[in-house]
């Protein structure tokens, strides 16, 4: 797993940061002293299963709803200075969600006219890449178009932050392929960052240097994809070696017809080779094992101290 920026020797100042975030809904816990850093030119992937609490914590940072704790956004609080962080940073929920009535040009300009930081010329000029004409209805694009459309629309935020909440919904792969692609070619340098909510894990690895999961409201990992390499190891088991690789105490097991695939934490300088095949641990299975792995003991949090 390789991040796309390394972090800096020195911390920067956070273009996000997020301490005892709480939130209660008829006595019901939301979120539940949330606490999370986001660094300039960083990709963070926000994973938890539905329900989790990741939609109310992009919203409370967002200033879509109250919350108890503390949270600034470009050093502005979401709480009272909502329109000032709306207008630092770009939003989206879903790439399909453009009004199919409007014409390509009354898009870029309704977008000028609601954001201050959006340039259209940049965007006429992305468009001109495309075969995308400015007269052209919304509704007679085809699914590539729309999300070429959107991209455009995206790119042309002259915004250091980009929060991005399932934006590939009723997508087919290579739509959605070519959404983080071109995202990753034309938005990201080191004082950008996104933050991107999905369940589709594997097709965002590849965009990642950080990593939060969070399962009923709370955080479960927070920590950056060069320091999950080195903290988690995946081991495929042979069936003789089952009961010494479980006295190891691993976090997850799933067993199979070749023994089982087992995944442990925070284990240094350990001979696998007695136990079976070592490998890297995908963020899809350690988003199983933290979240919906029924044969692991209770459940670990993670959560980086650093």
């Amino acid at each position: 797993m390789n991040s796309i920026v390394q972090k800096a020797a020195h911390a920067p100042t956070p273009l996000v940061s997020v301490r005892s975030l709480s939130k209660a809904i008829k006595g019901r816990q939301i979120l539940n002293n949330v606490n999370f850093d986001i660094e300039p030119g960083r990709v963070v992937g926000f994973l938890g299963p539905n329900g989790a609490g990741k939609t109310t914590t992009i919203k409370a940072a967002l200033g879509f709803t109250s919350y108890e704790g503390d949270i600034r956004v470009m050093g502005l609080s979401p709480r009272r200075q909502r329109h000032q962080v709306m207008a630092s940073v770009s939003f989206i929920s879903d790439v399909g969600i453009l009004p199919r009535w409007l014409r390509v040009d009354q898009a870029v300009a309704f977008m000028a006219g609601i954001h201050p930081k959006f340039q259209a010329d940049k965007a006429r000029a992305l468009l001109a890449e495309s075969q995308i004409g400015e007269n052209a209805l919304i509704s007679t694009l085809s699914k590539g178009m729309v999300t070429q459309l959107h991209l455009a629309l995206v790119l042309a935020l002259d915004v250091d932050l980009l929060v991005l909440d399932e934006p590939t919904l009723g997508l087919d792969l290579l739509y959605r392929e070519s959404f983080y692609r071109q995202l990753y070619e034309r938005f990201l340098s080191e004082s950008r960052s996104l933050l991107i909510s999905t369940h589709q894990i594997e097709e965002i690895e590849f965009l990642l240097s950080d990593l939060i999961i969070i399962d009923q409201g709370q955080i479960l990992l927070n920590e950056s994809l060069d320091s999950i390499s080195d903290k988690f190891q995946t081991v495929e088991v042979r069936p003789e070696a089952l009961s010494e690789a479980r006295s190891r105490g691993p976090i997850f097991e799933r067993v199979n017809l070749a023994g089982a695939v087992m995944i442990f934490s925070n284990l240094e300088n350990q001979d696998w080779s007695a136990l079976g095949r070592a490998r890297q641990t995908s963020l899809a299975e350690l988003f199983v094992a933290l979240v919906g792995g029924t044969n692991k003991p209770s459940k670990p949090n993670l959560e980086s101290q650093s």
